[in-house]
This record gives C-alpha cells, structure tokens and sequence, in this order.
C-alpha cells in the first residue's frame, strides 16, 4: 500500500473513532521526523501526536549536570561527553561556559573515544558523561569491562542512563491522557517488543515498535488507531526489520553484567522507581560517582520560567511557553529541550509553521 493509502486508512479508523486521540511519540527521533516531513499536517483533525520524554539530554536533571561540571572545573579531568550535552544550561553554568574558563572538555562521537582519550593521558582522569537510553548503553558499558580489563585507571563513566519502560508506565499514572504509545525504534533493538508487554496488559495501553520514516511512522499511526478502534492493547512491531520480540541479547547480556538497576530522577518527572542504571561493585573503579566524592557542586535550581518539564510529560507544548522564541532560541537556550537535536523545542522552533506560534 501506498503512503496515501495509508493516509486514507488513518482517515477512516480516526472517523470511526470520532474522539480526540493523543498517541504519544515516547522517542525525541520521532518528534523530528514528524515535523521535518510534515507529517502532523496530514494526521485528521481528532488525531495529535504528543512529544515524550525520550530526548536523553532533556530528561537529565540539573543536578547531574552541575556534577558534571564541578568535576570538569578540576585541573586533573578531563571530560568525554557527546556534543548535545556541552550547551544545556546547569543551575548556574554550562560546559560550554566552563570550557570558555579553562576547563577541559573533550566532544566525542563514541564512548570507545573517551577510553582512547584515557590511554592517551594516563597522568588525568578522563570521565566520560553516561547520558542515554538503551540504545547507547552496551557501548558505555563496553568501554568500562574493557578499562577494568586492561587496568585503564584513569577512565571512569558519570551515570546518567535512562530506561525507557518505566518512564512510560509513570507517564500513564499521571494526568496526560495516552491512548498510544508509538515506541522507539532504536531503543526497542536492544531491548526487544516484549519490554512493553507488561504496560499493555497493567494499563489497556497499545503500543507500536515504529520506525523513523514517514512511511514508517504513518503506518504505525494507523496500527495504533486500529487497536484503539477495536479496543484492542497489544504489542506490534511495525519496525520489523530491526526489531524482533527478544531484542538483542548479547547487549542485554553485557549490561547487565556491568550495571544494576536503580531509582533515577527525570527532568521534569521527578524520581521513577527501577527507571536508571547504576555501575556494579565490581566495576566500582570506573565509576565516577565514587571516585569523586569532594565536589563543591551548587544547590541545583530550574529556570523559573521554563516549562521543559512539563513538555517532557506531554501536558504542554513550546507554544504554551512565555520564553519560547524569545528568551529561549538555539542561540540562547534557557532549557535543555531547545539544546538538543532530539528537542521539542528545537524541533517546534526549526519546523513548526511560525504563525501558528505565538509572537
């Protein structure tokens, strides 16, 4: 079938809904995609895509950051960190800011280059920021197994890891009103469909494993409709040429064997129940919670008139914010939603139609 055929289905099984439908876009790769080829024009008039929580540098609280920065402030570190991270404002700084003042702060395109800065500089502690979902995880924990392996002392991860499942589930027990998940692709590799059974069956909920096309992300819009139509909650894997039921053991295997699950605080969400990853005993060498234990680190504060958190949980959106386009542009981003390229904000500020926002 056709892109338009399926348009012309999604049509239908909306009219025969003939009830506002939110289905939720849990990956920030979605909200992109979906704005970058106007897709949201095409969708009926009872059908909206709300964005979610899966931007990894937007759901990382304040607190983490401004650890991160004090570390990197120390003459003896040296900080790792993809680029999305370096411009995403702390309670009082930035790594950027703290780079412009002598810091040193090195982007990386792979947690493999961080290890590689470690043996390169064996006399400074490289510390590799550990911000991501499941998709980025194995490789981090790659890196640690094989520092501990090869007695690489100097290299140590920042946790910050983010499990996507939980975040959903806390997200049905709040106010928004879902009646589909459109779960990421990328992360649903490694982990598998099967992650998301447990939330079809607790909460009537259904969920389609969708990929990042238009063509993809139309046909998984039209799966979710025609579950809601027939009340139906299950489980389907329209990404189907990546993902299978099981994922990818191997990587669940090896993170598993580095990390443990933990309780970890969402920008925006507060603290989810099991929804982080922490470093093992074993490997506790490379973690760098517990090698710097005597950071002068600010009282962690938010922006008061950013909305972020509140974006991240779909109950608003970028036009409902006063700083929007304002005070907060790419430029001159006041929170992290408008830094990353997995942004809300980014994504309402570069394709959103501008008279359609507010002035």
């Amino acid at each position: 079938m056709s892109i338009k055929g399926h348009i012309s289905k999604v049509n239908r099984l909306a009219a025969e809904i003939a009830r506002p439908v939110k289905i939720m876009e849990v990956c920030g790769t979605h909200t992109m995609a979906a704005f970058r080829s106007g897709l949201r024009s095409l969708l009926p008039a009872n059908v909206s895509l709300l964005s979610g929580p899966g931007c990894p540098v937007c759901v990382t609280p304040n607190g983490y950051l401004d650890k991160a920065i004090a570390i990197a402030r120390r003459p003896d570190t040296i900080v790792a960190t993809f680029g999305d991270m370096v411009r995403v404002p702390g309670s009082e700084s930035s790594l950027e800011y703290a780079r412009a003042q002598g810091a040193s702060i090195r982007i990386v395109y792979s947690p493999a280059e961080a290890l590689e800065e470690a043996v390169a500089n064996r006399l400074r502690q490289v510390v590799f920021l550990g911000i991501g979902f499941e998709t980025t995880i194995p490789g981090i924990a790659w890196t640690i197994k094989e520092a501990a392996q090869k007695n690489i002392t100097n290299y140590s991860v920042l946790c910050g890891h983010k499990i996507i499942p939980p975040a959903m589930e806390a997200l049905l027990q709040g106010k928004v009103g879902i009646d589909g998940f459109m779960c990421p692709g990328h992360v649903s590799v490694i982990i598998g469909a099967n992650a998301y059974k447990p939330l079809c069956s607790s909460y009537h909920i259904p969920c389609v494993v969708t990929g990042f096309e238009p063509f993809d992300m139309i046909v998984g819009i039209k799966m979710l409709l025609k579950q809601i139509n027939d009340n139906q909650s299950t489980v389907e894997i329209q990404y189907a040429r990546s993902v299978t039921e099981q994922g990818n053991q191997s990587a669940q295997q090896l993170i598993d064997e580095v990390f443990e699950v933990c309780d970890t605080s969402w920008r925006g969400v507060g603290t989810i129940p099991d929804s982080g990853l922490r470093i093992r005993e074993k490997f506790s060498a490379h973690d760098s919670e517990k090698k710097f234990t005597d950071l002068e680190v600010p009282e962690t504060r938010e922006h008061p008139g950013c909305i972020c958190g509140e974006i991240l949980r779909g109950m608003k959106t970028p036009c409902d914010c006063g700083l929007f386009r304002k005070a907060c542009t790419p430029a001159t981003p006041v929170g992290a939603c408008m830094v990353s390229s997995e942004g809300t904000c980014a994504a309402y500020y570069k394709y959103a139609k501008m008279d359609s926002l507010p002035e």
